[in-house]
């Protein structure tokens, strides 16, 4: 039922773009060990795993997620906010292209995937360093005549809101409130919140009803589990060094929807 696009790690994620964590040398064989597990926990929670080849120029480009947007309708290419990473999306979108009808934001805008997430109709969109005004505001023009609302979310002291808060189960979300600046965009949900220990817990990627968590955050994940959520859990340590997490190195789409018109 549902297709991941991925792309392997790059031998030069060393030298990857940082913005909130310290860097700290990053072991290359084990995070290409890691998240060759990431894509096999994919595959045992139902997904076809697509995964491209590494591109040694772009040290950040298994974050494949932050280059494109999957749903049920369209994709959409982003217009990444760090210049170093808008060369890496071309072979995502060519898969991505082969589902769904291909919009794409324009400059001056810039929008990173990690700064959106999608509940059913509602998307909300990080107001960010990676994505601007007018990259928000392009979004909610492409996504208007599909019927979603387009909503603006402030963060802070992190990369994306989704650094901040995700989805992990139906009307229930993860979240640092520290990370938002008005956590009452999400009054509607049941919050779980992070330990205040694990600061950087908020991250989770769903699929379907599963969930797969980072495994370096026990005592969130106990949080989840006491909540009675069902979760797998992979070790990404070496991808966090890169300010990496589980959302951001996979594009998830439903693959049993029809193609739409126009993709190729």
């Amino acid at each position: 039922m549902w297709t991941a696009i991925t792309r392997e790690v790059s031998p030069a994620l060393a030298q990857c773009e940082l913005s909130f964590v310290d860097r700290s040398p990053i072991d290359i064989g084990r995070a290409q060990a890691q998240h060759d597990a990431y894509c096999r926990a994919l595959e045992s929670l139902g997904c076809e795993v697509i995964r491209l080849p590494a591109q040694a120029a772009f040290p950040d480009s298994v974050f494949v997620e932050d280059v494109a947007l999957a749903f049920d309708e369209i994709a959409v290419a982003t217009r990444p906010g760090a210049a170093s990473r808008r060369g890496e999306g071309a072979a995502v979108l060519q898969v991505l292209a082969s589902f769904r009808r291909l919009l794409r934001i324009e400059a001056p805008g810039t929008l990173d995937g990690g700064d959106v997430l999608r509940i059913g109709r509602r998307v909300f969109v990080g107001i960010s360093a990676r994505s601007n005004a007018a990259g928000r505001e392009q979004l909610r023009e492409l996504l208007a005549p599909f019927g979603y609302t387009v909503e603006d979310v402030a963060t802070r002291g992190c990369l994306h809101l989704k650094s901040a808060v995700t989805q992990v189960g139906d009307g229930t979300v993860l979240v640092n409130p520290k990370w938002l600046v008005d956590a009452g965009a999400f009054a509607g949900y049941r919050c779980i919140e992070v330990d205040p220990a694990e600061e950087h817990a908020a991250n989770a990627v769903r699929i379907g009803d599963a969930l797969l968590y980072p495994d370096g955050f026990p005592r969130t994940l106990q949080r989840l589990r006491a909540a009675g959520i069902a979760v797998t859990t992979v070790d990404v340590s070496e991808l966090q060094k890169a300010e990496g997490a589980v959302t951001c190195c996979s594009v998830l789409l439903r693959n049993d929807l029809p193609r739409n018109e126009g993709a190729a």
